[in-house]
Protein backbone atom coordinates (compact mmCIF):
# COMPACT_ATOMS: atom_id res chain seq x y z
CA UNK A 1 0.00 0.00 0.00
CA UNK A 2 1.26 3.49 -0.84
CA UNK A 3 1.54 6.63 1.24
CA UNK A 4 0.06 9.41 -0.90
CA UNK A 5 0.65 13.14 -0.32
CA UNK A 6 -1.37 15.94 -1.91
CA UNK A 7 0.54 19.22 -2.18
CA UNK A 8 -1.87 22.16 -2.06
CA UNK A 9 -1.30 25.88 -1.81
CA UNK A 10 -0.78 27.18 1.70
CA UNK A 11 -4.06 29.12 1.50
CA UNK A 12 -6.09 26.60 -0.47
CA UNK A 13 -9.14 24.94 1.08
CA UNK A 14 -8.85 21.47 -0.41
CA UNK A 15 -11.40 20.10 2.01
CA UNK A 16 -13.65 21.34 4.80
CA UNK A 17 -16.38 20.12 7.09
CA UNK A 18 -19.95 21.03 6.22
CA UNK A 19 -23.49 20.27 7.25
CA UNK A 20 -25.00 19.26 10.57
CA UNK A 21 -22.88 16.09 10.71
CA UNK A 22 -19.71 18.02 9.76
CA UNK A 23 -18.91 15.67 6.94
CA UNK A 24 -15.80 16.25 4.87
CA UNK A 25 -16.47 18.03 1.58
CA UNK A 26 -14.38 19.41 -1.25
CA UNK A 27 -14.80 21.18 -4.60
CA UNK A 28 -12.17 18.94 -6.21
CA UNK A 29 -12.45 15.67 -8.12
CA UNK A 30 -9.31 14.43 -6.40
CA UNK A 31 -11.24 14.32 -3.12
CA UNK A 32 -13.40 11.42 -4.36
CA UNK A 33 -10.41 9.75 -5.98
CA UNK A 34 -8.53 9.82 -2.67
CA UNK A 35 -11.56 8.40 -0.86
CA UNK A 36 -11.55 5.43 -3.24
CA UNK A 37 -7.80 4.96 -2.81
CA UNK A 38 -8.19 5.02 0.98
CA UNK A 39 -10.96 2.43 0.67
CA UNK A 40 -8.41 0.25 -1.14
CA UNK A 41 -5.96 0.56 1.74
CA UNK A 42 -3.69 3.44 0.71
CA UNK A 43 -3.01 6.29 3.15
CA UNK A 44 -3.34 9.95 2.22
CA UNK A 45 -2.24 13.27 3.67
CA UNK A 46 -2.80 16.89 2.62
CA UNK A 47 0.33 19.06 2.73
CA UNK A 48 -0.46 22.78 2.76
CA UNK A 49 2.55 24.67 1.52
CA UNK A 50 6.08 23.66 0.54
CA UNK A 51 7.55 23.66 4.06
CA UNK A 52 5.56 20.67 5.31
CA UNK A 53 7.41 17.52 6.25
CA UNK A 54 6.36 14.27 4.67
CA UNK A 55 6.99 10.55 4.55
CA UNK A 56 5.12 9.84 1.32
CA UNK A 57 5.90 7.43 -1.48
CA UNK A 58 4.04 9.39 -4.14
CA UNK A 59 2.65 12.93 -4.35
CA UNK A 60 0.19 14.94 -6.40
CA UNK A 61 1.07 18.57 -7.15
CA UNK A 62 -2.43 20.01 -6.68
CA UNK A 63 -1.91 23.77 -6.43
CA UNK A 64 -5.08 25.45 -7.70
CA UNK A 65 -3.43 28.30 -9.57
CA UNK A 66 -2.71 28.82 -13.25
CA UNK A 67 1.04 28.95 -12.67
CA UNK A 68 2.35 26.94 -9.73
CA UNK A 69 4.90 28.99 -7.76
CA UNK A 70 8.51 27.88 -8.23
CA UNK A 71 9.02 26.98 -4.56
CA UNK A 72 6.13 24.50 -4.74
CA UNK A 73 7.57 22.90 -7.87
CA UNK A 74 10.98 22.61 -6.23
CA UNK A 75 9.40 21.07 -3.12
CA UNK A 76 7.52 18.56 -5.26
CA UNK A 77 10.79 17.45 -6.86
CA UNK A 78 11.84 16.08 -3.47
CA UNK A 79 9.29 13.25 -3.61
CA UNK A 80 10.15 9.84 -5.12
CA UNK A 81 7.42 10.45 -7.72
CA UNK A 82 5.03 13.37 -8.14
CA UNK A 83 2.04 13.59 -10.46
CA UNK A 84 1.74 16.68 -12.67
CA UNK A 85 5.21 17.94 -11.85
CA UNK A 86 5.56 19.03 -15.47
CA UNK A 87 2.16 20.73 -15.61
CA UNK A 88 3.05 23.77 -13.53
CA UNK A 89 1.82 26.28 -16.14
CA UNK A 90 -1.68 25.92 -17.63
CA UNK A 91 -2.07 29.47 -18.92
CA UNK A 92 -4.02 29.79 -22.15
CA UNK A 93 -0.94 31.09 -23.97
CA UNK A 94 0.86 27.87 -23.15
CA UNK A 95 -1.83 25.26 -23.67
CA UNK A 96 -4.50 26.59 -26.06
CA UNK A 97 -4.34 25.58 -29.70
CA UNK A 98 -6.66 28.42 -30.69
CA UNK A 99 -4.72 31.44 -29.37
CA UNK A 100 -3.99 34.12 -31.95
CA UNK A 101 -0.52 35.62 -31.68
CA UNK A 102 0.89 38.75 -33.28
CA UNK A 103 1.08 38.27 -37.02
CA UNK A 104 -1.43 35.40 -37.18
CA UNK A 105 -4.00 35.68 -39.97
CA UNK A 106 -7.62 34.79 -39.14
CA UNK A 107 -10.73 36.11 -40.86
CA UNK A 108 -13.33 34.40 -38.67
CA UNK A 109 -14.92 35.26 -35.33
CA UNK A 110 -12.77 35.48 -32.22
CA UNK A 111 -13.31 35.12 -28.49
CA UNK A 112 -11.58 37.06 -25.70
CA UNK A 113 -10.71 35.13 -22.54
CA UNK A 114 -8.61 35.44 -19.43
CA UNK A 115 -5.13 33.98 -19.81
CA UNK A 116 -5.67 32.51 -16.34
CA UNK A 117 -7.54 29.34 -15.49
CA UNK A 118 -11.20 29.82 -14.52
CA UNK A 119 -11.08 33.59 -15.14
CA UNK A 120 -8.43 34.10 -12.44
CA UNK A 121 -10.88 33.17 -9.68
CA UNK A 122 -8.54 30.64 -7.95
CA UNK A 123 -5.79 33.24 -7.64
CA UNK A 124 -8.22 35.80 -6.26
CA UNK A 125 -9.49 33.32 -3.67
CA UNK A 126 -5.94 32.50 -2.56
CA UNK A 127 -5.21 36.23 -2.26
CA UNK A 128 -8.26 36.69 -0.06
CA UNK A 129 -7.28 33.82 2.22
CA UNK A 130 -3.78 35.27 2.57
CA UNK A 131 -5.15 38.71 3.42
CA UNK A 132 -7.42 37.19 6.09
CA UNK A 133 -4.34 35.57 7.59
CA UNK A 134 -2.53 38.93 7.57
CA UNK A 135 -0.09 37.81 4.88
CA UNK A 136 0.94 39.25 1.53
CA UNK A 137 -1.14 38.24 -1.50
CA UNK A 138 0.61 35.35 -3.32
CA UNK A 139 -0.74 36.54 -6.69
CA UNK A 140 -0.75 40.34 -6.54
CA UNK A 141 -2.42 42.30 -9.31
CA UNK A 142 -4.73 39.52 -10.50
CA UNK A 143 -7.77 40.85 -12.35
CA UNK A 144 -10.92 38.76 -12.76
CA UNK A 145 -12.27 38.47 -16.29
CA UNK A 146 -15.34 36.31 -15.80
CA UNK A 147 -16.92 36.59 -19.23
CA UNK A 148 -16.30 35.26 -22.69
CA UNK A 149 -16.62 37.98 -25.31
CA UNK A 150 -17.23 36.86 -28.90
CA UNK A 151 -16.48 39.30 -31.73
CA UNK A 152 -17.18 38.93 -35.44
CA UNK A 153 -13.51 39.53 -36.27
CA UNK A 154 -10.19 40.45 -34.71
CA UNK A 155 -10.67 44.01 -35.96
CA UNK A 156 -13.72 44.42 -33.69
CA UNK A 157 -11.85 43.60 -30.47
CA UNK A 158 -11.43 46.84 -28.45
CA UNK A 159 -7.79 48.01 -28.63
CA UNK A 160 -7.53 48.22 -24.83
CA UNK A 161 -8.25 44.46 -24.62
CA UNK A 162 -5.52 43.69 -27.14
CA UNK A 163 -3.08 45.56 -24.92
CA UNK A 164 -3.87 43.56 -21.77
CA UNK A 165 -1.34 40.84 -21.05
CA UNK A 166 -3.82 39.03 -18.78
CA UNK A 167 -6.18 38.38 -21.71
CA UNK A 168 -5.89 36.24 -24.83
CA UNK A 169 -7.72 36.29 -28.13
CA UNK A 170 -8.62 32.92 -29.61
CA UNK A 171 -10.15 31.75 -32.84
CA UNK A 172 -13.80 31.09 -32.07
CA UNK A 173 -14.26 27.60 -33.49
CA UNK A 174 -17.34 25.90 -31.99
CA UNK A 175 -17.74 22.30 -33.15
CA UNK A 176 -20.97 22.00 -35.15
CA UNK A 177 -23.42 19.16 -34.46
CA UNK A 178 -26.73 18.31 -36.22
CA UNK A 179 -28.69 19.57 -33.21
CA UNK A 180 -26.40 22.34 -31.97
CA UNK A 181 -22.75 22.62 -31.01
CA UNK A 182 -20.35 20.25 -29.27
CA UNK A 183 -17.43 20.34 -26.88
CA UNK A 184 -15.36 17.39 -25.72
CA UNK A 185 -14.02 16.70 -22.24
CA UNK A 186 -11.24 14.22 -21.57
CA UNK A 187 -10.63 13.23 -17.93
CA UNK A 188 -7.62 11.03 -17.19
CA UNK A 189 -5.36 9.61 -14.52
CA UNK A 190 -2.43 7.52 -15.66
CA UNK A 191 -3.65 5.17 -18.37
CA UNK A 192 -7.33 5.31 -17.35
CA UNK A 193 -9.69 7.84 -18.86
CA UNK A 194 -13.09 8.86 -20.07
CA UNK A 195 -13.81 11.17 -22.97
CA UNK A 196 -17.29 12.61 -23.51
CA UNK A 197 -18.82 14.78 -26.21
CA UNK A 198 -21.44 17.22 -24.91
CA UNK A 199 -23.95 18.79 -27.29
CA UNK A 200 -25.74 22.06 -26.55
CA UNK A 201 -27.99 24.41 -28.53
CA UNK A 202 -25.58 27.21 -27.50
CA UNK A 203 -22.30 27.97 -29.27
CA UNK A 204 -20.59 28.20 -25.89
CA UNK A 205 -21.24 24.72 -24.56
CA UNK A 206 -21.94 24.51 -20.83
CA UNK A 207 -23.05 21.60 -18.67
CA UNK A 208 -26.29 23.29 -17.64
CA UNK A 209 -27.67 23.50 -21.18
CA UNK A 210 -26.42 20.17 -22.51
CA UNK A 211 -29.10 18.26 -24.43
CA UNK A 212 -27.14 15.03 -24.87
CA UNK A 213 -23.75 13.46 -24.36
CA UNK A 214 -21.88 10.49 -25.75
CA UNK A 215 -18.60 8.68 -25.24
CA UNK A 216 -16.01 9.43 -27.93
CA UNK A 217 -12.43 8.28 -28.58
CA UNK A 218 -9.41 10.38 -27.62
CA UNK A 219 -7.52 11.71 -30.66
CA UNK A 220 -3.91 10.53 -30.78
CA UNK A 221 -2.59 14.07 -31.27
CA UNK A 222 -4.18 15.02 -27.96
CA UNK A 223 -2.41 12.15 -26.20
CA UNK A 224 0.89 13.43 -27.59
CA UNK A 225 0.03 16.95 -26.41
CA UNK A 226 -0.80 15.65 -22.92
CA UNK A 227 2.66 14.09 -22.77
CA UNK A 228 4.36 17.31 -23.89
CA UNK A 229 2.42 19.37 -21.34
CA UNK A 230 3.41 17.03 -18.49
CA UNK A 231 -0.04 15.88 -17.31
CA UNK A 232 -0.46 12.64 -15.33
CA UNK A 233 -3.91 13.60 -14.03
CA UNK A 234 -6.40 16.20 -15.15
CA UNK A 235 -9.01 17.32 -17.63
CA UNK A 236 -8.71 18.62 -21.20
CA UNK A 237 -11.47 20.57 -22.98
CA UNK A 238 -11.27 20.46 -26.76
CA UNK A 239 -13.16 20.59 -30.04
CA UNK A 240 -12.68 18.98 -33.42
CA UNK A 241 -12.01 21.59 -36.08
CA UNK A 242 -10.85 20.97 -39.63
CA UNK A 243 -10.37 17.30 -38.88
CA UNK A 244 -8.04 17.81 -35.92
CA UNK A 245 -8.35 18.19 -32.17
CA UNK A 246 -7.88 21.71 -30.82
CA UNK A 247 -7.20 21.98 -27.09
CA UNK A 248 -8.98 24.94 -25.50
CA UNK A 249 -8.43 24.41 -21.78
CA UNK A 250 -6.35 22.14 -19.53
CA UNK A 251 -7.05 21.74 -15.82
CA UNK A 252 -4.68 20.11 -13.33
CA UNK A 253 -7.16 20.50 -10.43
CA UNK A 254 -10.52 19.52 -12.01
CA UNK A 255 -13.71 20.12 -10.08
CA UNK A 256 -15.74 17.51 -8.29
CA UNK A 257 -18.95 16.14 -9.77
CA UNK A 258 -21.90 16.85 -7.48
CA UNK A 259 -23.99 14.14 -9.10
CA UNK A 260 -23.21 11.04 -7.03
CA UNK A 261 -24.60 8.63 -9.60
CA UNK A 262 -23.40 5.12 -10.36
CA UNK A 263 -21.78 6.49 -13.53
CA UNK A 264 -19.71 8.98 -11.52
CA UNK A 265 -18.78 6.32 -8.97
CA UNK A 266 -17.66 3.96 -11.75
CA UNK A 267 -15.61 6.77 -13.27
CA UNK A 268 -13.90 7.42 -9.94
CA UNK A 269 -13.03 3.73 -9.55
CA UNK A 270 -11.61 3.74 -13.08
CA UNK A 271 -9.40 6.76 -12.33
CA UNK A 272 -8.27 5.10 -9.09
CA UNK A 273 -7.11 2.14 -11.18
CA UNK A 274 -5.05 4.59 -13.21
CA UNK A 275 -3.59 6.11 -10.05
CA UNK A 276 -2.57 2.66 -8.80
CA UNK A 277 -0.91 2.10 -12.15
CA UNK A 278 1.18 5.21 -11.54
CA UNK A 279 2.03 3.91 -8.05
CA UNK A 280 3.31 0.69 -9.59
CA UNK A 281 5.30 2.65 -12.18
CA UNK A 282 6.89 4.68 -9.39
CA UNK A 283 7.96 1.46 -7.69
Amino acid sequence: MARIAVITHEYDRFQSRRGVLLRQDSPYMLFDLLAELKRRGHSTQILRGPSSRHDADIAVLHVDATVTPADYVEYARGFPFCLNLGAADISKRRISGAVLNDGDHWDGPVIVKSNLNHWGTPEQQLNRQAERAGKAAPFPGVRIFDQYQVHASLAEVPPEMLMRTDLVVEKFIPEPAPDGFAARFWIFCGDRERCTRYVSPQRLVKGDDTIRREAVPVPEELRALRHRLGFDYGKFDFVMHGGRAVLLDANKTPGRARNLSKIVAAGTANLADGFEGLIRRAG
